[in-house]
């Protein structure tokens, strides 16, 4: 079963240097319809201001990652931790006992993200954080960007959960097919472009939500990239 929910029908969240969208219910945006998939409770598809951003405040018990579509993101936090990822690239923020952090676009133009969180298998961990830039080989492909599932091959960044985050750039016409395995979900939006998913098509933001296959068939109708997440149902 495949389920896509429009980008024109996500939950929004607007002021003077953020631009957000909630896939799920966050913030002041509640659908008890809306609460998240398996153990991926939160993406936020986020726009930030140049010299802007999220000012420090404390998170606990949850893997967040960051995906930057567009410019980069600042990140530091109270293990004095400090870096800067850039787009295509992934950070991934073990909130484990507690953490502290602050995220700030100190580019000088937009700085757009998704913003995924994914609920952890492992409470009480010791918290953490990471970034990775990954070779763009321009073949049809996912690459896992964050994995915590048994036998990750230790090529991605660890995730406290059984889950994996993967992306990949299509040309119009491509293929790319991924495998689901039984009790599993998978929730896949396209940053941008357009593709079908098993025949059903998913447009430029839209998310859908893949249950009960076992596989997925990706077609690119448009060059699109692609953000996946496999999670526990």
């Amino acid at each position: 079963m495949i389920q896509v929910q429009a980008f024109d029908r996500l939950g929004g969240f607007r002021n003077e240097w953020l631009n957000a969208k909630h896939h799920f219910s966050f913030g002041h945006y509640h659908d008890p319809a809306r609460m998240g998939v398996g153990g991926l409770r939160v993406w936020n598809d986020d726009e930030i201001a140049p010299g802007t951003g999220f000012d420090p405040h404390p998170h606990r018990e949850m893997e967040i990652i960051t995906y930057v579509r567009q410019g980069a993101i600042t990140h530091q936090d109270s293990l004095g931790n400090k870096g800067r990822t850039e787009a295509g690239d992934v950070q991934v923020m073990h909130a484990g006992t507690g953490i502290v952090h602050a995220e700030y676009n100190l580019e000088s133009e937009p700085t757009r993200i998704f913003q995924i969180w994914i609920e952890p298998g492992q409470r009480g961990v010791k918290p953490g954080w990471g970034t990775r830039s990954f070779p763009k080989t321009g073949a049809a492909a996912l690459t896992a960007l964050a994995d915590g599932r048994l036998g990750a091959d230790g090529a991605a960044l660890p995730l406290y959960a059984d889950a994996a985050v993967f992306a990949g750039s299509l040309r119009k016409g491509q293929t790319v097919t991924q495998a689901l395995l039984p009790g599993r979900v998978a929730y896949l939006v396209p940053a941008t472009g357009a593709v079908t998913v098993n025949g059903v098509v998913v447009n430029t933001r839209d998310g859908a939500t893949v249950s009960g296959e076992t596989e997925l068939r990706i077609v690119a109708t448009e060059d699109a990239e692609l953000v996946v997440v496999d999670v526990i149902g």
